[in-house]
């Protein structure tokens, strides 16, 4: 347990893909020699926090690591996230718990489609963040490009705090605009930083670019406000500007440097412990389960009551892991601690810290500290107490899944190493899902994208030794209502003995937010209260799948306005089956229609191949946002239905000899075009008749 608190950093490393986040990880972990050699995406052996196999093969992060490490007296718990957007639930739970970010972006890519995202998701969280420019050294490095972009789409107050040392093959270091020197990395892997005076042809855009970061700084400095007009400012002063900016999420400073060529890391990691937030720093709040869930807040204090936040399981050589963030009070091995979701009593027997797979096995842990448990029964999103508080704490955000497939083992063993497989995978990973089509007895799995299932269906093969064979992907579509429709409905049966009466009357609308709304307005007993929520019961069970073409129902209000009952023959199964007869008989008249997902698509090529691609995303029905051209480089985003993606990587390389790259990532649901809607609906028509034939 470390002992001052205000010496801890929790941060995230989070970019778009490629951007260079895990090369930065290992670099930021041979330098605090957590490591003693580096290790690279491209080589052999692999870097320190891609441990998985599929990890190293495929050059990519799939699932987000922890470690920590140690710089200048602090400690640093850092969590790796993947870039790919199939993967986007490992950033949004690293984020959940972590108490600042960095940023990583590319001097020649610059802010791209997922940089886009995870500063969402960072803001999402409140989540103050510095950012780092990678690939200095590339062909096509412009960090000032890159700055301007962040201003532009990102934070206004994006600001350097250094100025490159030559740009490309030139890159030597960094100018740091706060102390008006420059830095070299020398050495094999640059671990000796070396201080010059600044080079005279940079004197100039030093000075300009220094009288930027203070303007910028000064507006959260009265201090520093003064220095200035006294001409008596010094480092600590604009330090102190710098770190109020980042802790009110009202300004980014903006460090330079290579990974790969091993420059500008150290000065990174000052800035780390500088501007980023201690636990002690970023205010916590739980909802009281004792108190009408009431808001507390949450103090980090060792001696309080225990509140600490399971945000990841995994399962693993040493068995399963529950990744806890601890907000308040301490944990010892032994204690017992109490799952507030399901009230179960559970006795820490292990406790450990990781660092990528390796684990070191602790006796206590404190607040504001990342901890794995053994062999817990959770789930990601829970809350555990030691039992003398009942607090609960929010959860994260799930993005609903946009493609999913068939799966059929091929033989009774693998059956079983299925079941086994997808238990935990679903427990692991809140995106992914599992379950049994009712109709064709198919075992079906959802995810983010089809990277996100092929990645899975391969784990099955190679953890569990599972043979499945899978078929084409299937989108997810969704129906909804575009109009109003009354309702008034009567479910009456008399079987001998006691009957079955109940009688509804209202009205659908659509809804436009949200999945599903039910408004009870009955006035004077029409209804006894005994009975409404089996009626809202009867309307959530028809949303599972619409008349339409079998698709689960979406932006529905149902209005619940009169009734009748009979105070022998009616009950909550009476009440369940009038609000069936009554959704259906309304549905068909509120004109339903199909919706699709849309997808934002990102694509990134060179000039040459513009209009080409341009020509690939409309013949997808795609609808071209913006084709932004540098001269080099081409970033077309555009918005195009999933169902038109399927196979695009492919087309793509063909279409650019290999030389285009594409990320897409979940929009919004939008209408089926009437044309495509009737062929959807018609082959689902046949491949129900052929199943009822069967």
């Amino acid at each position: 347990m470390t002992a001052d608190i205000s010496k801890i950093r929790n941060i995230g490393i989070s970019a778009h893909i490629d951007s260079g986040k895990t090369t930065l990880t290992e670099r930021i972990l041979y330098y605090t020699r957590r490591i003693h050699a580096v290790h690279d995406v491209k080589d052999g052996r692999g870097p320190t926090m891609d441990f998985m196999d599929l990890e190293r093969e495929r050059g990519i992060t799939i699932q987000s690591a922890a470690t920590y490490c140690f710089w200048k007296g602090h400690e640093i718990n850092i969590i790796d996230t993947p870039g790919h957007v199939d993967f986007t639930i490992e950033v949004e739970r690293a984020l959940r718990v972590l108490d600042g970010g960095i940023l990583v972006l590319c001097a020649v890519g610059g802010v791209q489609s997922q940089s886009i995202t995870v500063d969402r998701q960072m803001k999402r969280y409140g989540v103050p963040r510095i950012a780092f420019i990678n690939k200095c050294d590339r062909v096509g490095a412009n960090p000032f490009k890159v700055v301007n972009q962040m201003r532009e789409k990102l934070d206004p107050n994006a600001v350097l705090v250094q100025i490159p040392w030559g740009l490309e093959k030139e890159f030597r270091g960094v100018i740091d605009l706060i102390t008006m020197k420059a830095y070299s990395f020398e050495g094999d892997l640059g671990d000796e930083v070396v201080e010059h005076e600044i080079p005279a042809e940079y004197v100039d855009l030093a000075t300009e670019k220094r009288e930027e970061l203070l303007d910028v700084a000064s507006l959260f400095s009265d201090e520093l406000t003064e220095a200035i007009l006294e001409e008596r400012v010094t480092p600590e002063l604009i330090h102190d500007a710098i770190r109020r900016g980042v802790l009110s999420y009202r300004m980014t400073p903006v460090f330079l440097g290579s990974a790969y060529k091993n420059r500008g890391i150290q000065p990174l990691l000052d800035g780390v412990i500088r501007y980023l937030p201690s636990p002690l720093d970023m205010p916590v709040t739980a909802y009281d389960l004792d108190n009408d869930e009431a808001e507390v807040k949450l103090h980090c204090n060792p001696s309080a009551a225990l509140v600490m936040f399971a945000f990841k399981l995994e399962v693993s050589r040493f068995g399963q892991l529950t990744f806890c963030r601890i907000y308040q009070g301490s944990l010892r091995k032994g204690d017992t601690i109490v799952n507030m979701r399901t009230g179960q009593r559970v006795k820490v027997g292990r406790l450990g810290r990781m660092h990528a797979q390796e684990m070191e096995e602790i006796d206590e842990v404190g607040p504001g500290e990342i901890a794995v448990l053994f062999g817990i029964d959770c789930v990601s999103g829970d809350t555990f107490t030691d039992g003398s508080v009942r607090y609960v704490m929010s959860s994260m955000y799930v993005p609903s899944p946009v493609i999913s497939l068939a799966i059929n083992p091929r033989d009774r063993d693998s059956q079983v190493k299925v079941s086994k497989a997808l238990n935990r995978f679903s427990k692991e990973d809140p995106t992914f899902r599992a379950y049994v089509d009712e109709e064709t007895g198919e075992t079906v799995i959802c995810g983010m994208g089809e990277l996100h299932l092929e990645v899975y269906i391969e784990r099955m093969k190679r953890e569990y030794g599972a043979e499945v064979e899978t078929s084409p992907p299937q989108v997810a579509y969704r129906e909804t209502i575009t109009d109003r429709a009354e309702f008034d409905y009567t479910h009456k049966k008399q079987t001998g003995g006691a009957g079955q009466y109940g009688r509804v009357v209202g009205y659908m609308e659509p809804l436009e937010e949200g999945e599903y709304e039910f408004v009870n307005e009955i006035v004077g007993g029409a209804i006894p209260k005994e009975f409404i929520p089996s009626c809202d019961e009867g309307f959530k069970a028809c949303l599972k799948k619409g008349a339409l073409a079998g698709y689960p129902v979406v932006g529905v209000r149902v209005v619940l306005k009169d009734g009748a009952y009979h105070p022998v023959d009616s009950s909550d199964l009476a009440f369940r089956q009038a609000a069936i007869g009554a959704f259906r008989e309304a549905y068909k008249k509120a004109r339903p229609i199909l919706l699709e997902p849309i997808m934002r698509v990102s694509v990134e090529v060179p000039s040459e191949y513009q209009g080409t691609v341009l020509g690939t995303l409309t013949q997808r029905r795609g609808a071209i946002v913006s084709a932004v051209d540098d001269g080099t480089y081409s970033v077309i985003e555009a918005e195009v239905p999933l169902a038109e993606m399927f196979g695009y990587a492919t087309h793509l390389r063909s279409a650019t000899q290999g030389k285009g790259e594409f990320t897409m990532e979940f929009l919004r649901y939008s209408p089926v075009p009437a044309n495509i809607a009737e062929e959807i609906i018609s082959r689902r028509q046949k491949e129900a008749r052929a199943r009822a034939t069967a």
